[in-house]
């Protein structure tokens, strides 16, 4: 688990290590509890049914000054706009981004694409098969979220 830089599901765990899913699963349990104390420097983290092995938030700091690796620049705001949509319609095409944003996307799909945090999940079907956008496990890291039902929920509004 600490050479993955992604989530692992069951599946994929059991048949790494070549066991069934029901002892991978219990190991995974085993090793929550170990890492759940406050002494250990890492936390299993679930991410949406699989998991990461990951340095606890409060180490954060020395992880940061440690680390050699260059950070991406941030989002801009209209990949930010473009990334909320994805999150709270998906999945959405290009084309129904662009009708709520009121301007082309293009350039914020790639980016966002590019970054993993969200992908192609299928096309619509309809006229000229339309590709669907979804978000990405890389999205729920992003912002430290173990599933889509912990997003807010959106405010109420009369233009809906």
């Amino acid at each position: 688990m600490f050479a993955a830089s992604f989530p692992l599901s069951v599946k994929d765990l059991a048949a790494a290590v070549q066991i069934d899913e029901d002892t991978t699963a219990k190991l995974l349990r085993q090793l929550r509890d170990r890492y759940s104390c406050k002494e250990s420097g890492v936390v299993l983290s679930d991410i949406d049914g699989s998991f990461i092995l990951m340095s606890r938030p409060e180490y954060a700091p020395f992880v940061e000054n440690l680390s050699a690796r260059q950070r991406p620049a941030p989002l801009s705001p209209a990949s930010i706009e473009t990334l909320s949509i994805v999150a709270y319609r998906q999945p959405v095409t290009r084309g129904e981004i662009d009708r709520i944003r009121g301007v082309s996307s293009d350039s914020s799909i790639a980016t966002l694409t590019e970054r993993g945090l969200i992908a192609e999940v299928g096309r619509r079907n309809s006229v000229g098969r339309p590709v669907l956008y979804g978000t990405t496990q890389q999205f729920l890291m992003y912002l430290g979220l173990t599933s889509l039902s912990d997003l807010p929920p959106l405010p109420e509004s009369e233009d809906e």
